[in-house]
Protein backbone atom coordinates (compact mmCIF):
# COMPACT_ATOMS: atom_id res chain seq x y z
CA UNK A 1 0.00 0.00 0.00
CA UNK A 2 1.08 3.16 -0.94
CA UNK A 3 1.30 6.64 1.04
CA UNK A 4 -1.93 8.14 -1.30
CA UNK A 5 -4.28 5.77 0.55
CA UNK A 6 -4.59 8.74 3.44
CA UNK A 7 -5.74 10.88 0.84
CA UNK A 8 -9.72 12.12 0.27
CA UNK A 9 -10.81 12.05 -3.06
CA UNK A 10 -11.34 16.19 -3.41
CA UNK A 11 -7.22 16.34 -2.68
CA UNK A 12 -6.83 13.66 -5.23
CA UNK A 13 -8.61 15.09 -7.97
CA UNK A 14 -6.62 18.38 -6.93
CA UNK A 15 -3.53 16.39 -7.55
CA UNK A 16 -4.02 14.66 -10.01
CA UNK A 17 -5.09 18.02 -12.19
CA UNK A 18 -1.90 19.65 -11.08
CA UNK A 19 0.04 16.06 -11.57
CA UNK A 20 -1.62 15.59 -15.19
CA UNK A 21 -0.95 19.26 -16.34
CA UNK A 22 3.17 19.17 -14.85
CA UNK A 23 3.35 15.62 -17.00
CA UNK A 24 2.46 17.38 -20.09
CA UNK A 25 4.71 20.14 -19.86
CA UNK A 26 7.51 18.31 -18.83
CA UNK A 27 7.21 15.63 -21.46
CA UNK A 28 6.69 18.63 -24.07
CA UNK A 29 9.45 21.03 -22.74
CA UNK A 30 11.82 18.00 -23.13
CA UNK A 31 10.73 16.58 -26.56
CA UNK A 32 10.88 19.69 -28.13
CA UNK A 33 14.45 20.79 -27.18
CA UNK A 34 15.33 16.98 -28.18
CA UNK A 35 14.01 17.34 -31.25
CA UNK A 36 15.49 20.67 -31.94
CA UNK A 37 18.95 19.31 -31.11
CA UNK A 38 18.05 16.62 -33.49
CA UNK A 39 17.01 18.25 -36.45
CA UNK A 40 19.53 21.60 -36.18
CA UNK A 41 22.74 20.10 -37.57
CA UNK A 42 24.46 23.53 -35.98
CA UNK A 43 23.50 22.01 -32.83
CA UNK A 44 25.31 18.67 -33.44
CA UNK A 45 27.92 19.41 -30.69
CA UNK A 46 28.91 17.68 -27.92
CA UNK A 47 27.98 20.34 -25.42
CA UNK A 48 23.75 20.23 -27.39
CA UNK A 49 24.55 16.24 -28.18
CA UNK A 50 24.77 15.85 -24.00
CA UNK A 51 22.01 18.20 -23.14
CA UNK A 52 20.20 16.36 -25.13
CA UNK A 53 21.09 12.93 -23.28
CA UNK A 54 19.79 15.04 -20.33
CA UNK A 55 16.42 15.75 -21.74
CA UNK A 56 16.24 12.22 -22.36
CA UNK A 57 17.10 11.23 -18.62
CA UNK A 58 14.64 13.52 -17.65
CA UNK A 59 11.83 11.99 -19.81
CA UNK A 60 13.34 8.55 -18.09
CA UNK A 61 12.69 10.03 -14.96
CA UNK A 62 8.88 11.52 -15.93
CA UNK A 63 7.78 8.41 -17.37
CA UNK A 64 8.90 6.16 -14.06
CA UNK A 65 7.23 8.47 -11.85
CA UNK A 66 3.89 10.07 -13.35
CA UNK A 67 1.71 7.38 -14.81
CA UNK A 68 1.97 5.41 -11.44
CA UNK A 69 0.54 8.60 -9.67
CA UNK A 70 -1.87 9.59 -11.49
CA UNK A 71 -3.02 5.77 -12.06
CA UNK A 72 -2.73 5.65 -7.95
CA UNK A 73 -4.94 9.15 -7.96
CA UNK A 74 -8.10 7.89 -9.85
CA UNK A 75 -8.60 4.43 -7.55
CA UNK A 76 -9.83 4.62 -4.14
CA UNK A 77 -6.99 1.93 -3.06
CA UNK A 78 -3.42 2.58 -3.97
CA UNK A 79 -1.67 -0.34 -4.03
CA UNK A 80 1.25 -1.59 -6.00
CA UNK A 81 2.89 -5.00 -6.55
CA UNK A 82 6.71 -6.15 -5.60
CA UNK A 83 7.42 -6.46 -9.44
CA UNK A 84 5.83 -3.11 -10.17
CA UNK A 85 7.84 -1.29 -7.24
CA UNK A 86 10.89 -2.93 -8.24
CA UNK A 87 10.72 -1.93 -11.68
CA UNK A 88 9.56 1.47 -10.33
CA UNK A 89 12.79 1.43 -8.23
CA UNK A 90 15.19 0.54 -11.04
CA UNK A 91 14.09 3.31 -13.45
CA UNK A 92 13.90 6.27 -10.82
CA UNK A 93 17.77 5.16 -8.98
CA UNK A 94 18.71 4.81 -12.63
CA UNK A 95 17.45 8.58 -13.49
CA UNK A 96 19.11 10.14 -10.42
CA UNK A 97 22.25 8.05 -11.00
CA UNK A 98 21.73 9.39 -14.56
CA UNK A 99 21.73 12.99 -14.24
CA UNK A 100 24.68 12.95 -11.99
CA UNK A 101 26.87 11.28 -15.02
CA UNK A 102 25.19 13.85 -17.28
CA UNK A 103 25.99 16.82 -15.40
CA UNK A 104 29.80 15.53 -14.85
CA UNK A 105 30.28 14.92 -18.26
CA UNK A 106 28.54 18.66 -18.95
CA UNK A 107 30.73 19.64 -16.53
CA UNK A 108 34.22 17.79 -18.38
CA UNK A 109 32.83 19.90 -21.51
CA UNK A 110 32.80 23.26 -20.20
CA UNK A 111 36.07 22.87 -18.47
CA UNK A 112 37.50 21.68 -21.52
CA UNK A 113 36.61 24.32 -23.77
CA UNK A 114 36.90 27.01 -21.57
CA UNK A 115 39.54 25.91 -19.67
CA UNK A 116 41.63 24.38 -22.18
CA UNK A 117 40.58 26.13 -25.64
CA UNK A 118 43.82 24.96 -27.83
CA UNK A 119 42.90 21.25 -27.02
CA UNK A 120 39.36 21.09 -26.98
CA UNK A 121 38.75 19.59 -30.64
CA UNK A 122 41.46 17.30 -30.13
CA UNK A 123 40.05 15.99 -27.20
CA UNK A 124 36.46 16.25 -27.49
CA UNK A 125 36.69 14.00 -30.81
CA UNK A 126 33.92 11.95 -32.20
CA UNK A 127 35.16 8.40 -30.16
CA UNK A 128 35.15 10.73 -27.26
CA UNK A 129 31.91 11.63 -27.24
CA UNK A 130 31.03 8.37 -27.99
CA UNK A 131 32.55 7.28 -25.09
CA UNK A 132 31.24 9.88 -22.83
CA UNK A 133 27.80 8.62 -23.66
CA UNK A 134 28.38 5.14 -23.15
CA UNK A 135 29.41 5.63 -19.60
CA UNK A 136 26.33 8.68 -19.03
CA UNK A 137 24.49 5.23 -19.98
CA UNK A 138 26.00 2.27 -18.67
CA UNK A 139 27.25 3.60 -15.49
CA UNK A 140 24.19 4.28 -13.96
CA UNK A 141 21.90 1.28 -15.46
CA UNK A 142 24.79 -1.46 -14.61
CA UNK A 143 25.01 -0.05 -11.15
CA UNK A 144 21.06 0.02 -10.96
CA UNK A 145 20.34 -3.16 -11.80
CA UNK A 146 23.17 -4.47 -9.18
CA UNK A 147 21.77 -2.43 -6.04
CA UNK A 148 18.10 -3.32 -7.40
CA UNK A 149 18.67 -7.02 -7.69
CA UNK A 150 20.26 -6.95 -4.19
CA UNK A 151 17.45 -4.92 -2.78
CA UNK A 152 15.01 -7.52 -4.20
CA UNK A 153 16.87 -10.71 -3.18
CA UNK A 154 16.06 -9.79 0.06
CA UNK A 155 12.69 -11.55 2.26
CA UNK A 156 9.65 -8.87 2.22
CA UNK A 157 7.97 -8.25 5.82
CA UNK A 158 6.78 -4.62 5.00
CA UNK A 159 3.48 -4.40 3.10
CA UNK A 160 3.14 -0.12 3.61
CA UNK A 161 5.33 2.59 1.60
CA UNK A 162 5.58 5.95 2.97
CA UNK A 163 6.69 7.66 -0.19
CA UNK A 164 4.49 8.56 -3.41
CA UNK A 165 6.94 6.12 -5.34
CA UNK A 166 9.51 3.70 -4.57
CA UNK A 167 12.91 3.31 -4.63
CA UNK A 168 16.17 1.22 -3.60
CA UNK A 169 15.55 2.55 -0.08
CA UNK A 170 12.02 1.49 0.22
CA UNK A 171 12.65 -1.67 -0.97
CA UNK A 172 15.33 -1.86 2.10
CA UNK A 173 12.70 -0.61 4.70
CA UNK A 174 10.69 -3.28 3.64
CA UNK A 175 12.91 -6.32 3.52
CA UNK A 176 12.88 -8.13 6.78
CA UNK A 177 16.78 -7.91 6.87
CA UNK A 178 19.77 -6.70 4.38
CA UNK A 179 23.16 -8.44 4.33
CA UNK A 180 26.38 -7.04 5.33
CA UNK A 181 27.37 -7.34 1.37
CA UNK A 182 25.25 -5.40 -0.20
CA UNK A 183 25.45 -2.64 2.15
CA UNK A 184 29.34 -2.48 1.75
CA UNK A 185 28.73 -2.51 -2.28
CA UNK A 186 26.41 0.04 -2.59
CA UNK A 187 28.47 1.94 0.24
CA UNK A 188 31.38 1.77 -2.75
CA UNK A 189 28.95 2.32 -5.94
CA UNK A 190 28.01 5.69 -3.67
CA UNK A 191 31.30 6.61 -3.03
CA UNK A 192 31.91 6.72 -6.69
CA UNK A 193 28.84 8.66 -7.25
CA UNK A 194 30.58 11.19 -4.42
CA UNK A 195 33.70 11.43 -6.30
CA UNK A 196 31.71 12.61 -9.70
CA UNK A 197 29.92 15.16 -7.85
CA UNK A 198 33.03 16.11 -6.26
CA UNK A 199 34.54 16.26 -9.87
CA UNK A 200 31.70 18.46 -11.15
CA UNK A 201 32.16 21.00 -8.04
CA UNK A 202 35.94 20.95 -8.43
CA UNK A 203 35.46 21.60 -12.37
CA UNK A 204 32.69 24.96 -11.47
CA UNK A 205 35.22 26.11 -9.54
CA UNK A 206 38.10 25.97 -11.84
CA UNK A 207 35.44 27.56 -14.07
CA UNK A 208 35.12 30.43 -12.04
CA UNK A 209 38.24 31.03 -11.13
CA UNK A 210 39.40 31.26 -14.79
CA UNK A 211 36.58 33.58 -15.18
CA UNK A 212 37.97 35.69 -12.74
CA UNK A 213 41.63 36.46 -15.09
CA UNK A 214 39.63 37.16 -18.74
CA UNK A 215 36.93 38.83 -20.45
CA UNK A 216 36.34 36.24 -22.92
CA UNK A 217 36.12 33.31 -20.32
CA UNK A 218 33.41 35.55 -17.94
CA UNK A 219 31.45 35.83 -21.97
CA UNK A 220 31.87 32.15 -22.40
CA UNK A 221 30.95 30.92 -18.37
CA UNK A 222 28.08 33.46 -19.02
CA UNK A 223 26.62 32.15 -22.08
CA UNK A 224 27.17 28.32 -21.32
CA UNK A 225 27.97 27.28 -18.11
CA UNK A 226 25.22 29.23 -15.75
CA UNK A 227 22.74 26.97 -17.26
CA UNK A 228 24.96 24.03 -16.32
CA UNK A 229 25.28 24.96 -12.97
CA UNK A 230 21.60 26.02 -12.12
CA UNK A 231 20.75 22.24 -13.40
CA UNK A 232 23.53 21.23 -10.74
CA UNK A 233 22.90 23.14 -7.86
CA UNK A 234 19.07 22.47 -7.82
CA UNK A 235 19.71 19.00 -8.82
CA UNK A 236 22.11 19.15 -5.57
CA UNK A 237 19.77 20.76 -3.27
CA UNK A 238 17.05 18.81 -4.43
CA UNK A 239 18.76 15.35 -3.47
CA UNK A 240 20.04 16.63 0.41
CA UNK A 241 16.02 17.60 0.66
CA UNK A 242 15.14 13.97 -0.45
CA UNK A 243 18.18 12.22 1.76
CA UNK A 244 17.17 14.29 4.68
CA UNK A 245 13.96 11.97 4.92
CA UNK A 246 15.18 9.05 3.22
CA UNK A 247 18.33 8.12 4.82
CA UNK A 248 18.22 10.60 8.48
CA UNK A 249 14.73 9.84 9.02
CA UNK A 250 13.99 14.17 10.04
CA UNK A 251 11.20 14.39 11.19
CA UNK A 252 8.46 16.41 8.75
CA UNK A 253 4.80 16.57 8.36
CA UNK A 254 3.70 13.60 5.88
CA UNK A 255 2.06 16.22 3.60
CA UNK A 256 5.69 17.21 3.42
CA UNK A 257 7.47 14.59 3.07
CA UNK A 258 5.52 13.57 0.01
CA UNK A 259 6.10 16.70 -1.32
CA UNK A 260 10.15 17.15 -0.67
CA UNK A 261 10.45 13.71 -1.77
CA UNK A 262 8.04 14.06 -5.21
CA UNK A 263 10.35 17.46 -5.82
CA UNK A 264 13.86 15.61 -7.22
CA UNK A 265 11.57 13.80 -10.22
CA UNK A 266 9.68 16.62 -10.55
CA UNK A 267 11.86 20.01 -10.76
CA UNK A 268 14.60 19.19 -12.76
CA UNK A 269 13.13 17.75 -15.69
CA UNK A 270 10.39 20.63 -15.43
CA UNK A 271 13.05 23.46 -14.94
CA UNK A 272 16.22 21.73 -17.23
CA UNK A 273 14.61 22.37 -20.57
CA UNK A 274 13.25 25.75 -19.35
CA UNK A 275 16.50 26.84 -18.22
CA UNK A 276 18.65 26.04 -21.25
CA UNK A 277 15.97 27.26 -23.64
CA UNK A 278 16.49 30.50 -22.42
CA UNK A 279 20.07 30.83 -21.66
CA UNK A 280 21.48 29.04 -24.75
CA UNK A 281 20.85 31.62 -27.73
CA UNK A 282 21.69 28.98 -30.63
CA UNK A 283 18.65 26.91 -28.80
CA UNK A 284 16.65 30.25 -27.95
CA UNK A 285 17.05 31.43 -31.67
CA UNK A 286 15.02 28.12 -33.26
CA UNK A 287 12.27 28.33 -30.02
Amino acid sequence: FTALNETDGTSRLIIFAFTFTSFFIAVFLNCTLILIIVIEKTLHEPMYIFLGNLCVNGLCGTAGFYPKLLSDLIVDTSSVSLRSCIVQSYVILTYGMGEITNLSVMALDRYLAICRPLYYHTLMCRSTVLKLLMFIWMFPCCIGLVIIVMAASNPICGRYIDKLYCGSFVLERLACQTQLPEAIIKGMFFFLLNILMGFMFFSYVKLILACRRSKLNQKKFMSTCVPHLVAFSNFMILSLLDSSHTQFNVNLSQTLQHFQSALILVIPPFVNPIIYGIKLSPIRTYT
